[in-house]
């Protein structure tokens, strides 16, 4: 059985970002784009409305380039358990109003027993000081928590 992999936002944002000069995000966007082309094919691939409502954001033009690489990937519900879970997370990781969807792709993930979440917010997601907050709080809510990592992270993993 293939793991399975939660897209979260900021990886299809770099997948299709216009070249920067900017060294880390350069980094950013080459690393996705390897685990993109060399790697996703091994898992289960899943996200969520939540993804879908944040690519829409932005740029028109930029926006239907995100919304194409999410287009075949399937969605996972977003219901009461997993506001409920959210808005735990966002009270434990103190976390401020306009990051609850950090929190909420977490709770998806968690309630559909998600292996990995994959993202580059390093703030709130891949975090290794909150990672034992995000996993207490899952727990103590009957879920286990998806390990958050970097496309970067997820390369090393065969």
């Amino acid at each position: 059985m293939r793991a399975s992999v939660y897209i979260e936002t900021t990886v299809v944002s770099y997948l299709t970002a216009r070249p920067t000069n900017d060294v880390v995000m350069a980094a950013h966007q080459l690393l996705t784009k390897k685990w993109w082309e060399e790697q996703r094919a091994a898992f289960d691939l899943c996200t969520s409305e939540l993804v879908l409502e944040e690519a829409r954001e932005g740029d028109p033009s930029a926006a239907a380039q995100r919304l194409a690489v999410l287009a075949d990937i399937p969605l996972l519900d977003v219901n009461e358990a997993t506001r409920k879970l959210a808005g735990n997370l966002v009270q434990v990781m103190r976390l401020p109003p306009r990051a609850y969807f950090d929190a909420a792709h977490v709770a998806v993930s968690a309630i559909h027993a998600i292996d990995f979440l994959l993202t580059w917010n390093c703030r709130h997601l891949a975090n290794g000081a909150l990672a034992p907050k995000i996993e207490q709080t899952c727990l103590a809510d009957g879920f286990k928590s998806p390990r958050i990592l970097t496309p970067e992270m997820l390369l090393e993993i065969p």
